[in-house]
C-alpha cells in the first residue's frame, strides 16, 4: 500500500494564509493523504460560488439528461444508442482533489469496469420505469454496495470539470499565484502542482460549501427517518416502498431494490424522500469527525512543545528506535498535559474514528523529525493503523509504531499478531505498540502485559507496549494526577 510522507496542506506547501483560502471558500486540502470528504451532487445549486450554482449545475443536469434520451430511445442492449449511453457511463478518478479513501495517499481505484456494468445496469433499469430525474444516479449508492460517496464524488468531478477549471483559474488569480496547464477530460486550464506527487500532478482546488463527509443517501435508514417526518411521505411509502420498514436483521439492499425498482411511483416515492433531507456541507470549522485538522493540530502542538534529539545521525536500528521512543514520549506528554487528547473527541465527548489518533501521531512525528533534521522518517498508512519510520539511507530496517485506541474490540488480538510480524521481519524491524485510553478499556490492559510477559518468559520477540491516557479530565483545579505507564 502506499504511504503519506508528509501532512502538508495546500496553504503550506504553497505559502498561502489559510484565513485567504477561508475568505475565498476554498478547502485547504492535504496534499499526500486524502481526505474523507466527498462532492455532493445536491450541494451543487447552493454553492455561493458560480462556476458550480450555474455551470456545474447546468453540465451534470444535461449530460445525464443525454445519457436518459439515450437509454430511453434504445431498443436493445448493445444497439447503438445503448452503446452512446454507455459509453458516457464512465468515471474514472481523476487524481487531483485529495478527497476519498486513499488511506496514504491520494489514488483511487475509480469504478471498474464490473462495478460501471452492474450500475449502468441498474440505471437502466430506472430509466426504463420512466424516470427522467437526472438525480436518480447519485441513489445508485443505495442499490449497490460497491457504489459508496467516493465514487459518486468521481462521478461528478469527471462530468463538471469544466466548471472545476474555470473555478481553479479564478482562485489562481484571487491569489496571484500562476498555475500550469493541465488538460483533464478534454479541458485545458491551469491548477497548481502538486509538488509531493512523482508523477506530474495537479492540485484540484474545490468550494467548501459542496463538500459533505457523507451523502444525503447514505443508506436505506436514512430514507426512512426521512419519511417518517412527513405524514404524506410516510403514506406514500407505505404504499409504495413497505420492505423499507423491515428490521435490519432481515432487510438486505437486494430486497429493497426490487421493491423499489417495482414501478415508476415506487421509485418517485424514493427520490422524494431523498430530497426532504436537508443537505449541508460538511462543518470543516469545528471538524467534528477529525477529518481535517488533525495536520495543522500536530504540527502546532509540535512547535508549541519542541524536542531535541540524543540522536541525529541515524546508524542504526537501535539509533532509530532511541528517536521514535524519545516521539512517542513526547506524544504521551502532549495528550495527557498539554490538551491534545481534546482532537480525540467529538464535541458530545464520543471518541473520534481511531485513524484521527493515527493521523494526530504522524503530524507530530513528522514536524518533530523535520525540526531535529534526522536521518529517519515518517510515513502513515492509517488503512491498517500504522507508521512506519525508515532510514534515509534506504536500509531495510525500519521501527513501526502502531496505534489502537482501548475502544477498538481488536486491541488485545492485534498486539497477539505483532509476534508473527517479528518473525517474518528477521530482525530487521524494531516496534511499539501504543494504546491510547479512550474509556472502554475494561481489563484490555491488563490482558496485554500478560501477553507481553508470557512472550518475553517464552524468549519471543514482541513489539514494545506503550499506553497513554487520552481521557478527558476535568478542570485543573479538581484534576487528580494523570496515568503512568502500566508495568
Amino acid at each position: 500500500m502506499a504511504k503519506a510522507r508528509n501532512p502538508i496542506t495546500v496553504s503550506g506547501a504553497y505559502g498561502i494564509d489559510e484565513t485567504k483560502l477561508k475568505a475565498l471558500g476554498v478547502f485547504d486540502a492535504t496534499l499526500a493523504i486524502d481526505t474523507n470528504l466527498f462532492i455532493d451532487p445536491m450541494l451543487l445549486q447552493h454553492s455561493s460560488h458560480k462556476e458550480f450554482r450555474v455551470l456545474g449545475v447546468k453540465q451534470y443536469t444535461n449530460y445525464f439528461k443525454k445519457i436518459i434520451t439515450l437509454l430511453s430511445k434504445s431498443q436493445s442492449k448493445n444497439d447503438v444508442a445503448w452503446k452512446a449511453a454507455f459509453k458516457l457511463f464512465d468515471f474514472p478518478e481523476l487524481s487531483g482533489t485529495c478527497l476519498g479513501y486513499g488511506a496514504g495517499s491520494i489514488h483511487g481505484s475509480g469504478w471498474g469496469t464490473e462495478l460501471r456494468q452492474r450500475a449502468f445496469d441498474v440505471a437502466e433499469q430506472i430509466i426504463a420505469l420512466g424516470i427522467d430525474d437526472p438525480d436518480l444516479f447519485p441513489l445508485l449508492a443505495l442499490f449497490e454496495k460497491d457504489i459508496g460517496s467516493d465514487r459518486i464524488s468521481d462521478m461528478v468531478t469527471n462530468i463538471i470539470i469544466e466548471a472545476i477549471s474555470s473555478f481553479n483559474e479564478r482562485i489562481l488569480g484571487e491569489l496571484k499565484l500562476k498555475g500550469e496547464v493541465f488538460t483533464l477530460k478534454g479541458i485545458q486550464a491551469s491548477f497548481l502542482l502538486n509538488p509531493y506527487e512523482k508523477k506530474r500532478s495537479p492540485i484540484i482546488l474545490l468550494p467548501r460549501d459542496i463538500l459533505r463527509d457523507l451523502p444525503i443517501a447514505k443508506d436505506w435508514d436514512g430514507v426512512a427517518r426521512a419519511a417518517r417526518r412527513n405524514s404524506d411521505l410516510r403514506d406514500r411509502v407505505n404504499q409504495n416502498i413497505t420492505s423499507i420498514w423491515a428490521k435490519k436483521t432481515k432487510r438486505d439492499k437486494s430486497r429493497l431494490k426490487l421493491d423499489v425498482l417495482k414501478s415508476k411511483e415506487a421509485f418517485e416515492t424514493l427520490l422524494a424522500a431523498i430530497k426532504t433531507v436537508s443537505g449541508k456541507p460538511y462543518d470543516i470549522e469545528s471538524d467534528p469527525e477529525g477529518l481535517i485538522q488533525w495536520a495543522t493540530k500536530g504540527q502546532s502542538y509540535a512547535q508549541l512543545h519542541p524536542i531535541t534529539f540524543n540522536h541525529r545521525k541515524v546508524k542504526k536500528l537501535v539509533d532509530a528506535f532511541s528517536v521514535v521512543r524519545e516521539i512517542v514520549q513526547q506524544f504521551k506528554l502532549l495528550l495527557e498535559n498539554c490538551g491534545l487528547n481534546k482532537e480525540l473527541y467529538k464535541s458530545d465527548k464520543k471518541p473520534k474514528h481511531e485513524s484521527t489518533s493515527q493521523r494526530l501521531f504522524f503530524a507530530v512525528a513528522y514536524s518533530y523529525c523535520k525540526a531535529n533534521n534526522v536521518d529517519i522518517s515518517p510515513e502513515v498508512d492509517t488503512g491498517n493503523g500504522k507508521v512506519d519510520f525508515k532510514f534515509s539511507n534506504g536500509l531495510s530496517e525500519r521501527v513501526l509504531v502502531e496505534i489502537k485506541l482501548s475502544t477498538n474490540q481488536n486491541t488485545v488480538s492485534g498486539y497477539s499478531a505483532q509476534l508473527e510480524v517479528y518473525k517474518a521481519s528477521q530482525e530487521t524491524m524494531q516496534a511499539i505498540y501504543l494504546v491510547i485510553d479512550v474509556g472502554r478499556m475494561g481489563k484490555k490492559d491488563q490482558e496485554l502485559i500478560n501477553i507481553r510477559n508470557e512472550a518475553s518468559k517464552a524468549g519471543h520477540p514482541l513489539s514494545d507496549l506503550e499506553f497513554i491516557d487520552g481521557t478527558l479530565k476535568p478542570s485543573a483545579s479538581v484534576r487528580k494526577p494523570g496515568k503512568t505507564n502500566r508495568k
